[in-house]
């Protein structure tokens, strides 16, 4: 029995932070029924969509089950609706509005079944001036604050791709507030519509530097504070190439890492938390970590309490001795994924589940709900 065994999710297939939260929920046992367009039948017109991963190698489509049907189809709407019938919760991100046209918003969705979890993902929210605007990851992440610091002073702030607006203030955060209101929801009987927007979950992800800012240790001006100042708390280049990182916050790793570095004794590294001494201590610093490979600077760091890791790109991580053996990366069918997270101590290993073919599961989740003679709108 896995954590989500026996709830019952519905996604109405999206992209981005909508499936991964679909993914994040079925590696943790819910049974992850997507919604997709029968073959043939275009997402857009032609020339106004973005590449697309095949199926084969989508992997945030894993240990879900796939159901074929045209939500412009009255027939297949009614389908689906007896699917949320039976169902914990409902995953959708597009527009605001645009599922409540179709007939599957949440008033619709909620009046059939008054338990339902319903959870719009979207990255401006359901009301607000951008509603109805267009946008991506890094959009919402700028305007909310948090893509001010991602980057060191002059240079342009740029987030590493997805990960901050998509999956951290997005999917992440629409995983708790199901998982909240479906344990609600078995006490209590009522359903909740979930609003999970980027722009907040960014925002809220903000407030230990907001703390820090209340406490006076984070200016505006990038550079020049306590996370983004010291020469302690960076990525340096090597003599090959390769990049590494540090951040030796406290005073007793600063020390190590220090003692390791052969500047124990040096008075100017003493002034660790001094923001007048932090630009000249930099360049000491990046001109001694290019003097050395990256491999040579793990050999004497790596292991130690200096706070320190080589920087990696993801397949050289998937060849790190701890990534191996906490078997972090897994390959299933040729395709190379990250294993379930968090894990559950004393339950069997993960293996990764299948990749559902479009519509492989349309015959049988029919079949559950009762329904003969269907098309099999799969193929």
């Amino acid at each position: 029995m896995k954590p989500l065994s026996g709830v019952t999710l519905i996604e109405l297939a999206g992209i981005g932070p909508g499936p991964f939260c679909g993914m994040l929920l079925a590696d943790l046992g819910a049974d992850v029924i997507l919604v997709e367009r029968p073959a043939g039948t275009p997402d857009a017109a032609a020339g106004d969509e973005a590449p697309k991963v095949g199926e084969r190698h989508a992997i945030a489509r894993r240990g879900k089950r796939s159901i074929a049907l045209d939500l412009k189809n009255a027939a297949d709407r009614e389908r689906i609706l007896q699917i949320v019938r039976r169902a914990d919760g409902m995953i959708e991100g597009m527009r605001p509005g645009t599922a409540d046209r179709l007939g599957l918003g949440p008033a619709q969705c909620l009046a059939v079944n008054p338990r339902l979890v319903y959870g719009h993902i979207t990255g401006w929210g359901q009301h607000g001036p951008l509603a109805q605007a267009a946008g991506h990851d890094i959009n919402y992440t700028a305007l909310s604050g948090a893509l001010w610091y991602a980057s060191p002073p002059g240079q342009a702030p740029c987030p590493p791709p997805t990960l901050l607006g998509d999956i951290g203030a997005g999917a992440l955060y629409l995983a708790v507030g199901m998982l909240a209101a479906i344990l609600r929801a078995r006490t209590t009987g009522q359903g909740a519509v979930i609003d999970a927007a980027m722009v907040d979950g960014s925002a809220h992800m903000m407030n230990l530097l907001l703390a820090q800012a209340a406490a006076g240790y984070l200016k505006s001006e990038r550079g020049e504070s306590l996370f983004d100042g010291p020469h302690w708390s960076g990525t340096y280049r090597c003599a090959d190439g390769g990049w590494i990182s540090v951040q030796a916050l406290e005073p007793k790793f600063y020390r190590i890492l220090l003692d390791k570095l052969g500047l124990a004794d040096d008075a100017d590294f003493s002034r660790q938390y001094d923001a007048d001494a932090w630009p000249a201590l930099r360049e000491r610093f990046a001109q001694l970590f290019s003097q050395r490979t990256r491999e040579q600077w793990c050999e004497l760091l790596e292991g130690t309490d200096a706070c320190f890791a080589p920087v990696l790109s993801p397949d050289e991580a998937a060849r790190h001795p701890h990534i191996r053996a906490r078997e972090i990366y897994v390959e299933r069918d040729g395709v190379r994924q990250a294993a379930a997270a968090p894990r559950f101590v004393g339950e069997p290993a993960w293996t990764p589940p299948p990749i559902p073919k479009r519509g492989e599961h349309t015959a049988a989740i029919l079949d559950e709900l009762g329904i003969a003679n269907h098309p099999d709108n799969g193929t």
